[in-house]
């Protein structure tokens, strides 16, 4: 997933058909319609699609194949908006990297990353041309590495839910009403997810299971076995798998920890040699 721009010069792209009144059909024709481009949309189903020199499908997946059997009389190129689908029925393709809602103004494109292909050098120009036109980052995906890059957007996304929802849940048995529980956390998940981002997870890391104190950890067990016996089996894996990330930086499980024990290391400073932060 190299970012990627051709050389090749674009097709001229100016009037675009938006197929889809969906969440991401409904920002994208606004977005595309302030950038400049003459659009007609979003369509609904069975709307009729002008004549134009991109019609970009933004339907569900199993869709797609009918919706551009349904664009290609009228479109001299088809696209679609779908991270996991191959190029089999459309020439190009630009996936933004965002979550949606429908409600968004145009700049929510704005620096964002966009997965682009094309089955030609010129149509990966065109998608290429497309997401810099909307403001964000093109890098080329192709048909091979489709499923994977999906996937990786899916535990960015979807599936770091299941972990924020356990950690509501676990909070409620403790005590705390839900909104107050995501009132509170929300300050921590966002800085968790600023030093990820600016140091990859194994230098964002803190916690007992980064500084080796397993007592900590059985008692933060038992507490979830008593309030949510049915989150056991995940905070188990998630467990298992903090302890292979932490490990990652030194001896398999607190390197951090052993450096805080070694005779003459400084006990008092909350900063490791890391520069992580206690948590």
């Amino acid at each position: 997933m190299n970012e990627t721009f051709s050389s090749l010069p674009a097709a001229p792209v100016r009037d675009i058909a938006v197929v889809g009144a969906g969440r991401l059909g409904r920002v994208l024709a606004r977005a595309l319609t302030a950038a400049g481009f003459s659009v007609a949309g979003p369509l609904h189903r069975g709307d009729p699609i002008p004549a134009v020199d991109a019609a970009i499908l933004c339907v569900p997946d199993a869709a797609i194949h009918d919706a551009a059997l349904a664009a290609r009389p009228h479109a001299r190129l088809v696209g679609h908006v779908s991270g996991a689908t191959g190029l089999d029925d459309v020439d190009f393709s630009v996936h933004p990297l965002q979550t949606f809602t429908g409600i968004e103004a145009p700049s929510v494109f704005h620096g964002i990353g966009a997965a682009v292909d094309g089955r030609t050098p010129e149509t990966l120009a065109v998608a290429e041309r497309l997401a810099v036109a909307l403001g964000a980052h093109p890098f080329q995906v192709d048909d091979r590495h489709r499923a994977g890059y999906h996937a990786s957007a899916s535990i960015a996304s979807n599936l770091i839910l299941a972990v924020f929802d356990a950690a509501e849940r676990v909070a409620g048995s403790a005590g705390i009403p839900s909104a107050q529980a995501r009132a509170v956390l929300a300050p921590l998940v966002r800085q968790t997810v600023t030093n990820w981002a600016d140091r990859g997870a194994a230098g964002a890391l803190t916690g007992p299971i980064a500084r080796g104190d397993e007592a900590t950890v059985a008692r933060q067990r038992v507490a979830v076995a008593e309030g949510n016996p049915e989150l056991l089996e995940l905070v188990d894996a998630l467990t298992a798998q903090t302890r292979v990330l932490a490990g990652r930086e030194g001896d398999g499980v607190s390197s951090r920890f052993a450096r805080s024990t070694t005779p003459g290391a400084d006990q008092g400073t909350t900063t490791g040699e890391t520069g992580r932060t206690r948590a």
